[in-house]
């Protein structure tokens, strides 16, 4: 195989060849109009081919230099993003953590200041999806999934299970339609949000229907979301009857912005923090955690 050019004369050339100037390459690559001359004489010597038209003026490539240009530009990117990359300094106090939109925004984020003024020295950097996000990839150092808990090849933490009841705003308690039992519900629009991963198993009206052995009403019908903090927003707003996860509408309960009208819930899944074993911020992984875990034993313990 024939050997390569000079990589310093390669990288004079791509400079060369973008600007189509040797006084501007020059200026660029900090020497003189005679350095980068001579570095393109000698990236040509090698090649045996000629690389530029220089007369007349302006610069252009010929056709060996139009086609060399792009091979030459791509691989030198290539190799400055790898170097970059390895020299990169690594965040050692930043904790990127992956979690659902939903149990983000209701459990989470309003227990975060506890975590932040035990541990100021660790930055938390939350980023919300509802799909798996591949650990292997490393773009994030934890997950806290919701399933049945089996993640096999990575170590896994189960934090707390949860249920789904019937939740709606005080004031249609109040009206005219009190809702005592479950055929009351006929009287109220349901609030849906869309299962994307469970099926037949997901804990929704369908099966709550099942549940209560309530065959009088459509279980389909009413408002549908595509986000459950959505539908617990509409709940909160009064326009119609929810089911949601305990753990997300537990403060909206405890504050009174929700109430839950008939004692009947559905199992859910479990919240789980799962990561790779070894994991290089495996101290930092740790104390999140088990910061988690006590805080979720508190939350699940009865007042």
């Amino acid at each position: 195989m024939r050997s390569l050019p000079p990589l310093n004369a390669l990288h004079t050339f791509e400079v060369a060849a973008r600007h189509l100037s040797f006084q501007q390459a020059a200026e660029e690559l900090d020497v003189t109009p005679t350095a980068v001359s001579h570095q393109i004489k000698v990236l040509e010597e090698h090649l045996r081919v000629t690389l530029f038209r220089r007369r007349p003026r302006p610069l252009a490539l010929t056709e060996a230099g139009q086609l060399l240009y792009p091979a030459v530009r791509e691989s030198l990117h290539a190799i400055a993003t790898a170097i970059a990359q390895l020299t990169k300094t690594p965040e050692s106090n930043t904790l990127t953590v992956s979690v659902t939109t939903v149990f983000a925004a209701k459990w989470l984020v309003p227990r975060l200041s506890e975590f932040q003024q035990a541990h100021p020295d660790i930055d938390l950097r939350l980023q919300t999806s509802n799909d798996v996000v591949d650990l292997n990839k490393q773009t994030v150092d934890l997950a806290i999934r919701y399933g049945k808990g089996n993640y096999p090849g990575f170590t896994v933490r189960k934090l707390m299970s949860d249920v789904f009841l019937p939740v709606c705003n005080p004031r249609l308690l109040e009206g005219k339609h009190l809702i005592k039992k479950p055929d009351d519900l006929v009287h109220y629009p349901l609030l849906h949000f869309e299962w994307i991963h469970f099926g037949t198993d997901a804990p929704d009206w369908k099966n709550w229907f099942i549940l209560t052995k309530l065959n009088d009403i459509d279980p389909n019908r009413g408002l549908t979301f595509d986000e459950e903090s959505l539908a617990i927003q509409a709940a909160i707003a009064g326009q119609g009857v929810a089911l949601c996860s305990n753990i997300h509408v537990a403060d909206d309960l405890a504050l009174g912005f929700l109430v839950q009208p008939l004692n009947v819930s559905l199992d859910g899944f479990n919240y789980s923090a799962v990561y790779l074993e070894n994991h290089s911020k495996e101290p930092l992984i740790l104390t999140f955690v088990d910061w988690l875990v006590e805080v979720a034993g508190s939350f699940l313990q009865p007042t």
